[in-house]
């Protein structure tokens, strides 16, 4: 298993012991969750009209949006995280964003630099997608770090402000 450590401790990153047996199979885009905050365990989110922004991702980010929102209390912003990146699950993601495709904007979020992480392969994926729905904004963003020589900024101090400029542009 590839993972970050701090999702090894991360009381949200979770399965269910149902999603183990053999009715359950892969899901390669999975739908957003808010957390219950009676049993701190997720529950699905209803489609809304009032959403704003789809936000794409994989990985780590995801976890770290999730609890920015809950802290923020934003309900206009819906995460969507991408668990195949190739080939990509067109299909799957049509079917989860097209319900958001007249009132939000579409962005992809990832803490790695622009010029590393899935951004430059999932970018014509998501525009493809995005032009067969016919979405009002057909337009993917970037949020993320610049791009950058290395992965890592070496500072943990910079690294903790990047990302918080991170939730902070997703959020604003």
């Amino acid at each position: 298993m590839m993972t970050p450590k701090s999702l090894l401790r991360n009381r949200y990153c979770v399965s269910n012991i149902e999603d183990f047996s053999k009715k359950n199979s892969f899901h390669r885009v999975l739908w957003d969750h808010s957390m219950d905050p009676k049993t701190k365990g997720f529950i699905k989110l209803k489609k809304n009209k009032k959403i704003k922004k789809v936000i794409l991702c994989s990985g780590k980010i995801y976890f770290d949006l999730l609890l920015a929102r809950e802290k923020l209390k934003k309900n206009d912003v819906i995460l969507f995280r991408i668990e195949q990146l190739y080939p990509f699950p067109a299909k799957s993601l049509v079917k989860e964003i097209k319900p958001f495709a007249k009132n939000a904007k579409f962005y992809w979020c990832q803490e790695e630099p622009k010029n590393m992480g899935a951004w430059l392969l999932v970018r014509d994926y998501i525009q493809w997608t995005l032009d067969y729905i016919k979405a009002n904004n057909r337009e993917i963003s970037y949020i993320g770090r610049n791009p950058d020589a290395t992965p890592a900024t070496g500072y943990a101090a910079r690294h903790l402000a990047q990302q918080k400029e991170i939730i902070n542009k997703v959020f604003n």
